[in-house]
């Protein structure tokens, strides 16, 4: 098990304009070619948007990008013609297949806070897809079956255990709260990278939320 604490990320961002980006894996000017990737995961940035403040029009492609909004409201809108708005306790998914452009941005009155996952797919290609999972159970597993990954979300009271999906790379980062998983304690934005993961259990500290990359090799 690799623990990866928060202030070990990569700054980003542009604070002058609102944004303040966490960069878990070698990003944009961040390169670290000991850092690319871990299992289909190839970033994991922790976004926080003040009031007005975001992301223009940008492109992505080949990836599959995952978005779970910590605290604040949201606002996506793309080239394939969706515009929502995602709140805490949903899962966004943009299938950039072949090629896709979009917008987010914080048009919300209230600070935003969001951590977003690339995955690289098995294959390249394909049409572009967009979906909104609202207000996901813990034992509802959202799966990315492009990237032959699954992502469980678990919310720990303190003293409450639970289990850790068994796998080849599993991924877990903490975005609420403290819990200790396999004798080590995670914060905020700390994150374990566990190769061939067996038995393991996560045991909330305080009240606590984390998520789990569950990925196939």
């Amino acid at each position: 098990m690799d623990v990866r604490r928060a202030d070990e990320r990569y700054p980003g961002g542009d604070p002058q304009a609102g944004i303040v980006s966490r960069h878990a894996f070698s990003f944009g000017p961040h390169y670290d070619p000991d850092n690319l990737r871990f299992g289909a995961l190839i970033a994991c940035n922790e976004e926080r948007l003040a009031p007005g403040a975001g992301f223009d029009e940008h492109p992505h492609s080949h990836t599959e990008i995952v978005t779970w909004v910590v605290e604040g409201e949201l606002t996506h809108r793309d080239s394939t013609g969706q515009e929502t708005r995602v709140r805490p306790g949903d899962v966004q998914r943009l299938s950039s297949a072949g090629g896709v452009r979009h917008v987010e941005r914080n048009d919300g009155t209230a600070p935003l806070t969001f951590v977003q996952m690339w995955l690289a797919p098995r294959q390249p290609g394909g049409d572009p897809a967009y979906e909104v999972v609202p207000g996901i159970a813990d034992s509802t597993p959202y799966a990315v079956p492009e990237a032959g990954a699954l992502l469980h979300v678990r919310r720990l009271a303190p003293g409450e255990r639970t289990a850790v999906p068994d796998g080849a790379y599993v991924y877990v980062h903490v975005t609420r709260g403290e819990l200790r998983l396999d004798g080590e304690t995670l914060g905020p934005g700390d994150a374990a990278r566990v190769t061939g993961a067996r038995d393991l259990e996560a045991e909330g500290v305080t009240e606590s939320e984390l998520l789990i990359w569950e990925m196939a090799p």
